[in-house]
């Protein structure tokens, strides 16, 4: 369920109060694959099934982090909806760290926290979000640290 609010002025108000976690999504082997595809990334570990099944410590495939980070603004945007927007754009990554792998076929999911909203001197705001995606079942997060997104209306 996201928090649905009218306008950028009202982000203020939810400064450091948790906005809830996404529903969960789960990263396929086809998912990984076609990330691989597109970056191409093709490390053994990533997209060699019966390798990773092997000689993986994970004991099998595992997802590329920025495949996993690159579900973000996807699962944010199941927790938070600006009415008035007409622009967002992506400014940044702060403190990004990624504490554990995410086997193929792990579900994940997003909690989030806005830890501050910035003026623009052009307009819009500058909006940073403290992110946790978990992987069900482990017992680290899979990444944490800040987005920054640029608002505009």
């Amino acid at each position: 369920m996201s928090i649905k609010i009218p306008n950028i002025a009202c982000l203020k108000d939810l400064i450091d109060e948790p906005l809830g976690k996404s529903a969960w999504h789960t990263i396929s082997q086809q998912q990984i694959q076609a990330f691989a595809d597109a970056t191409g990334d093709h490390q053994w570990i990533h997209v060699d099934v019966e390798r990773a099944a092997r000689e993986s410590p994970f004991e099998a495939p595992v997802a590329h982090g920025y495949l996993t980070l690159s579900l973000v603004p996807r699962l944010l945007s199941q927790l938070l909806e600006v009415e008035s927007l007409t622009n967002v754009v992506n400014a940044g990554i702060e403190k990004l760290r990624l504490p554990t792998a995410v086997p193929a076929g792990s579900r994940v999911r997003l909690a989030a926290t806005i830890k501050n909203v910035r003026d623009l001197p052009t307009g819009g705001s500058r909006v940073a979000f403290e992110i946790t995606v978990e992987a069900e079942g482990a017992a680290k997060a899979a990444i944490t640290g800040r987005v920054v997104y640029l608002y505009f209306e």
